[in-house]
């Protein structure tokens, strides 16, 4: 199946390591162009091997995030597709941290994405046809206790995204044209990436069947999973998919 990616130039934050990286590849396999940034050295020279465009950047630098961003525009000529992802903070209880916690939590999960965002908007704007993917997690459907600043920080991307929405839908209203801007929000569950495998213990195959126990799947999902929902989101085959919050966990979100 042609996903409409060929030509397209797609910039994703954290893209050299993780669920970034899987997204790049499977990008770039539907012939995107695909720029990357990250914050480790070496990891930014990896992905250059690989044929991306990629540049060192901490995204919670809001004028290197936005350089990196109008960087990546000038470069290839316009910009389609941002995916605005961030590390995640540190696991714990809700007490268990100070205000200055939850500050450092809300820049990088939060603030770091809406400024990648503003960044990059008026480039799709100028492009005509646009895409904006939101990594997140499952704590935005169902907050876990052992993960209170994810649970904080990420839901307010999602109001961020449903904000985003109205706003551009009242643009193209007012310009008397239809919408060729989606946004939507990726809300990965269990994902063996190097974070969750530092996460399982010394037994990390025994960890992380302990981590999928509850999971209707029985096991934890693999980053190309992930990438392969990122990539369709970010395709012309999804173009009436919008403001959606998206799971990729097995079926372990037990809402409805």
């Amino acid at each position: 199946m042609d996903l409409g990616l060929r030509d397209k130039v797609v910039a994703i934050a954290g893209g050299t390591s993780g669920l970034g990286q899987a997204t790049a590849r499977a990008m770039k396999a539907e012939g995107a162009t695909v720029a990357v940034c990250g914050r480790d050295e070496q990891r930014v020279d990896a992905a250059a091997s690989e044929e991306f465009d990629a540049q060192v950047c901490d995204v919670t630098d809001e004028a290197a995030a936005q350089a990196w961003i109008d960087g990546v525009a000038e470069r290839h000529g316009a910009l389609h597709v941002l995916v605005a992802n961030a590390g995640g903070p540190p696991p714990g209880m809700a007490t268990a941290f100070d205000l200055q916690g939850y500050r450092d939590a809300v820049e990088l999960s939060l603030l770091s994405q809406i400024n990648l965002t503003q960044a990059a908007l008026p480039h799709l704007q100028a492009a005509g046809w646009g895409r904006v993917l939101f990594v997140t997690s499952k704590t935005v459907k169902q907050p876990l206790p052992g993960l209170a600043l994810s649970n904080v920080a990420r839901l307010g991307v999602v109001g961020y995204a449903k904000s985003l929405i109205a706003d551009l839908d009242s643009q193209w209203r007012t310009a008397g044209t239809t919408g060729q801007i989606t946004v939507n929000v990726l809300a990965p569950g269990s994902t063996r990436t190097g974070r969750l495998e530092s996460m399982a213990g010394d037994d990390v195959e025994a960890g992380l069947a302990e981590m999928a126990a509850d999971i209707p799947l029985g096991r934890v999902g693999l980053p190309e999973e992930f990438a392969a929902a990122a990539t369709f989101l970010a395709s012309e085959k999804a173009s009436f998919v919008n403001g959606v919050v998206f799971p990729i966990d097995g079926g372990d979100i037990k809402g409805v």
